[in-house]
């Protein structure tokens, strides 16, 4: 019994919605649902699962565009992302007309995360880490049992989220990756938001924005 995941990008941002499931149960999530609604209905349908929740790492629209439909049709809850970054989803309309996109409803989860609360999905059980930086209400999901994060915009292999939005701070994002993420193990595999999956201890080698002691050449 374990938490499986796969990732499926959406949006012309290619961002990384991840449907994660209990393997005993078949109950499933989705983490960051941003768009391309068929797309995703279709994959769940493909791997025999029940959707039961929508989990958001954060308000941002390529991370939440296609959260109000699918939660109305499948009636399930949507959990996430802290309440700080409530002006994030109250703006959706104005992001969509920012970035193009089909106009989004604002909207609000049935239930805000804190920091050490967790998730369920099935009989797996996700661990919440409140990891400010790129939005003001950022969250982490981690998986002990599987090994995994699910970090939203917080880390990618290579680099860290934007802090250059309304209510963002670099200093502040370095010490959630540092301070939150970095403790979980450098054998955690993370997926984040956009591009490839890496691990902790790679980009704590390797990633030049937060890498412990870069050589000198």
């Amino acid at each position: 019994m374990s938490l499986q995941f796969e990732i499926v990008p959406v949006t012309p941002f290619q961002q990384n919605c991840s449907i994660i499931w209990c393997d005993e149960t078949m109950e499933a999530a989705m983490v960051d649902p941003g768009g391309d609604i068929d797309l995703l209905k279709e994959k769940v349908q493909q791997l025999g699962l029940t959707l039961t929740k929508l989990i958001l790492t954060h308000g941002h629209l390529d991370h939440v565009g296609g959260t109000a439909p699918l939660a109305k049709e499948f009636s399930i809850p949507v959990i996430g992302p802290h309440k700080d970054d409530a002006f994030w989803l109250q703006g959706l309309p104005r992001q969509s007309e920012m970035f193009g996109f089909p106009m989004t409803e604002a909207f609000e989860p049935t239930e805000w995360l804190n920091d050490g609360e967790t998730v369920t999905v099935g009989k797996q059980t996700l661990s919440v880490l409140h990891t400010p930086g790129h939005t003001p209400g950022h969250v982490v999901l981690h998986s002990a049992d599987a090994n995994v994060a699910f970090v939203g915009d917080v880390l990618f292999k290579g680099g860290v989220g934007r802090t250059d939005f309304p209510q963002g701070d670099y200093q502040t994002l370095i010490n959630s990756i540092k301070g939150k993420l970095w403790p979980l193990g450098n054998a955690v595999i993370f997926i984040p938001g956009h591009g490839p999956v890496s691990t902790f201890g790679q980009e704590r080698a390797s990633n030049p924005f937060v890498a412990d002691e870069m050589p000198l050449y």
